[in-house]
C-alpha cells in the first residue's frame, strides 16, 4: 500500500480489479491485485457491500453491486446521450437489421483514448460483434472509432499517434501514414468504415456528430458481415441518423 493513501484511493483500487474479464472475484485474489493487507481489504469491502457498491456473488466472489449501476445511470452518457440516442438507434435497427453502436471518445489522454461503447442494439440475425455496453475498444480499427478520430485536430492526432496502433487482425491499419489516409477519406465522405480490422468477417460504417454542449465526442454506427456490407446503401442511413441524433441533443 502507498504511504499516505486515503480511502478513497483505496476504494478504487478495489473498484478498478472488476473487468469483462474478472466480473466476479474473490477476497483472495483482490488482495493480490490491491496489495491490501488482508484485514482492511476485508473492512473495506465489508462497508462497500453495506452501501451496495458491491454485492456478494457465486462461490465466496464479489460484484459490482446495484448501487453502483445505479448511480452510473445518473451520468449524462445515460440520461441525456442514451435516451436520446435509443429512438434513432431503433430506427437505424428497423431499417438495417444490423448492430447499431453508439459509443464516446474517453481517455485522459489522447495517447490513452478509445472507444466507449454507451449504447447498443442487435437481433438475432445480426453478426456477433466484441462490443459491450460499458465496452471499450481501439479507435484505429472500429468504425466508431474511426468516425472519432477523423473529428479530431491535428494537435489532438499528433499526441495519439505516439502510441502504437496494435494489430488486431490482418487488415489492422497499424501505421500513422495508413491511417491519416484512411481518416482523410472518412472526412471527405463524411462517414468512416472499417473492413475486417477488429474482427474477421465484420465491416462497420460510423459517423461523428459533431460537436454537442456538454458531452464527450460521439459516432454511432452499423457493424455487419462482410456479404451484407452495401456500403452505398447503409453509409446515407447511419450519416442521417447521426445528423438527426446531434438535432435533438442540442434541444435536450
Amino acid at each position: 500500500m502507498t504511504d499516505g493513501e486515503g480511502v478513497l484511493e483505496r476504494v478504487l483500487r478495489v473498484l478498478g480489479c472488476f473487468s469483462e474479464d474478472e466480473p466476479a472475484i474473490t477476497a483472495t485474489t483482490l488482495a493480490q491485485h490491491t496489495g491490501l493487507a488482508s484485514s482492511t481489504l476485508h473492512r473495506l469491502l465489508a462497508t462497500l457491500v453495506a452501501e451496495g457498491l458491491l454485492s456478494r456473488g457465486p462461490g465466496h466472489t464479489y460484484v459490482i453491486g446495484s448501487r453502483l449501476w445505479e448511480l452510473g445511470e445518473l451520468s449524462p452518457l445515460s440520461l441525456r446521450l442514451r435516451e436520446t440516442a435509443l429512438p434513432h438507434m431503433v430506427r437505424l435497427y428497423e431499417a438495417t437489421g444490423e448492430n447499431v453502436h453508439l459509443a464516446v471518445l474517453d481517455g485522459a489522454t489522447p495517447e490513452a483514448s478509445s472507444a466507449l461503447y454507451v449504447g447498443r442494439l442487435t437481433g438475432r440475425q445480426s453478426i456477433p460483434t466484441l462490443s459491450r455496453m460499458g465496452g471499450r475498444n481501439p479507435l484505429h480499427v472500429t468504425g466508431v472509432g474511426k468516425a472519432l478520430l477523423a473529428d479530431r485536430d491535428e494537435p489532438w492526432l499528433e499526441r495519439y499517434f505516439r502510441a502504437p496502433l496494435v494489430r488486431e487482425t490482418v487488415h489492422s491499419l497499424t501505421t500513422e501514414a495508413a491511417l491519416r489516409a484512411d481518416l482523410a477519406r472518412a472526412r471527405t465522405l463524411g462517414y468512416a468504415t472499417t473492413r475486417e480490422e477488429m474482427t474477421l468477417g465484420n465491416v462497420s460504417v460510423a459517423a461523428a456528430l459533431g460537436r454537442v454542449d456538454g458531452l464527450p465526442p460521439i459516432a454511432l454506427g452499423l457493424v455487419v458481415h462482410l456479404e451484407r456490407a452495401d456500403e452505398r446503401r447503409l453509409a446515407p442511413m447511419v450519416v442521417q441518423a447521426a445528423k438527426d441524433l446531434r438535432h435533438d441533443l442540442r434541444k435536450a
